[in-house]
């Protein structure tokens, strides 16, 4: 497999970390661009503040992060405050980083990148609500037709998480995940029908939270949420590190080409 260069546009989020540290954990493989911050799970300046966190974690805070979207197209910002709880406002048992949001404008990087970049080789991985893209590709469609493709955990077609039929980053801004989904460039969704099924049992947080390196310890406290929903008999899906798996071993997947249109109606 030939390295692909990504984008990660996310909300952190314990999943989101999970997904930017396997990203990094197999940089032969993904040379990972820079991070560009949303709002969703929580407001943006926080979501910002995790992604630096994590990189320092992992030791890669060479990798830019960008401040993007601070609410939705549309309305106001819907977050998940309540289901993550003070671990994910307080970003974590994780130390500060000793860097800073680079000054542009996520959506204005995601374009400039994308455009000095040659035509297909940038992968955006979308772990979040879609405002940043959709904003990059209203304000320049022609990156559209640069990307290699999008990536995205998003959607559902056997019921959703928020309510009867929709999922949390669609719910978030739906506006934008219209726009993101009717755009010309290729998509890979790794749907809430998949990642539902991925839960974090006792077997795989001990198979996380075993190995003999700097970021066990952290990684365990990080992963608090999971643990104490394990202890009550209710693991819990770890949603979005499933783009990067489909990015890492796509063989281990089953999909199907789909039209996909997004409901705005009442939004």
């Amino acid at each position: 497999m030939s390295k692909q260069s990504i984008i990660i546009d996310t909300d952190p989020g314990q999943d989101d970390a999970l997904a930017i540290l396997m990203a990094l954990a197999n940089n032969e493989l993904l040379e990972v661009l820079g991070i560009t911050a949303v709002c969703g799970n929580i407001g943006v300046r926080a979501t910002a503040a995790n992604a630096l966190k994590v990189l320092r974690l992992a030791g890669r805070e060479d990798v830019p992060v960008f401040v993007g979207a601070a609410a939705p197209i549309l309305g106001g910002l819907v977050t998940a405050e309540a289901l993550h709880g003070a671990a994910i406002t307080e970003g974590w048992d994780l130390p500060t980083s000793t860097t800073h949001p680079r000054p542009e404008f996520a959506a204005d990087w995601i374009i400039d990148t994308v455009n000095s970049h040659p035509p297909g080789t940038i992968t955006i991985c979308a772990l979040g609500p879609l405002t940043n893209v959709a904003l990059a590709i209203a304000k320049c469609p022609e990156i559209a037709g640069r990307l290699h493709g999008l990536v995205l955990m998003a959607g559902a077609s056997q019921g959703g998480n928020m309510n009867a039929v929709a999922e949390f980053n669609v719910f978030v801004d739906a506006y934008a995940a219209a726009r993101v989904f009717a755009a010309p460039v290729p998509k890979t969704v790794v749907s809430l029908d998949i990642t539902s099924k991925l839960l974090l049992t006792e077997r795989e947080l001990n198979r996380l939270t075993s190995a003999n390196n700097a970021i066990t310890p952290r990684l365990k406290g990080l992963l608090t949420l999971y643990e104490n929903y394990i202890k009550l008999g209710k693991p819990r899906p770890v949603h979005d590190p499933a783009v990067i798996a489909w990015l890492l071993a796509p063989e281990m997947f089953v999909g199907k080409d789909v039209n996909v249109e997004i409901d705005t109606t009442g939004v």
